[in-house]
């Protein structure tokens, strides 16, 4: 197994690093897809692409501080850095501020107004959150450098 100084690292980090990895590159498709304008031939209803597509700046920034603080958070784990938890915590950030122009300011589309999207969001909120909580356990632990 892997050792950093005396510190082993645990199988767990790899599996978790990876699963999360692929995880949050859906995230970054779709936060790539959704600002290079790309998301008209997949099927979605006009009142939807007009809602992706009107986030203003400050909407899109916190956006991309979730995605690809999250994506790169997954990549340091990856390579045992201690900068996972900076990365993670900035993605929660941008959380934060994604989940309060979608909730307090910007009326979503009805036909976006679902149980699954509330189940999605809650599932977001839980693993940003966990992955977290898991690379400061790991930074504590000795394992990211």
């Amino acid at each position: 197994m892997n050792r950093i100084g005396d510190v082993r690292t645990p199988w767990h980090l790899w599996v978790i690093g990876v699963v999360s990895l692929l995880w949050n590159a859906v995230g970054a498709a779709s936060y790539t897809m959704t600002e290079l304008g790309m998301l008209e031939g997949l099927g979605f209803p006009p009142e939807q692409l007009a809602y992706f597509y009107g986030f203003p700046a400050w909407a899109v920034a916190f956006w991309a501080l979730g995605v690809w603080g999250c994506l790169f958070g997954s990549l340091a784990l990856l390579i045992r850095s201690k900068w996972a938890v900076w990365l993670f915590g900035i993605s929660i950030v941008g959380l934060l501020g994604t989940t309060y122009y979608q909730r307090a300011v910007a009326a979503m589309p009805d036909s976006m107004q679902t149980t699954g999207q509330d189940v999605f969001a809650a599932v977001i909120w839980i693993i940003t959150i966990g992955l977290f909580f898991y690379a400061s356990r790991m930074k504590r632990a000795g394992v990211l450098r």
